[in-house]
């Protein structure tokens, strides 16, 4: 089981920690079942960048980045070594701690 803490770049939101989070599901799915918005337009299929998110530590319990994710990372506002997608960051089987850092996602209001 994992426990994951999650900050914001958004002002005012207050951080959040995640308890006892099982394994074989992706921190896209974590965070929206947790109602935690993470934009996803392209519902989770890695052909957009829009659920971009900072994987601060605990990067080895999420599945390695691929080539394609690499790609649209890319495309991300604001990218940092520490990138990821949110729909492709599987966790897998273990348990630990994973901090993240969830980019503002007011600067996509207007899209």
């Amino acid at each position: 089981m994992y426990t994951i803490n999650i900050k914001f770049e958004e002002k005012g939101v207050s951080p959040v920690t995640l308890n006892n989070v099982d394994y074989g599901v992706s921190l896209l799915e974590v965070l929206l079942d947790n109602n935690i918005e993470l934009h996803h337009n392209c519902g989770a299929v890695c052909a957009c960048s829009t659920c971009h998110l900072y994987v601060q530590s605990g990067e080895q319990f999420i599945k390695e980045l691929s080539d394609k994710e690499e790609n649209f990372i890319d495309r991300a506002v604001n990218p940092r070594i520490e990138s990821r997608l949110g729909c492709q960051c599987l966790l897998l089987k273990g348990e630990g701690t994973i901090d993240i850092l969830l980019p503002d996602q007011t600067q996509f209001l207007g899209e």
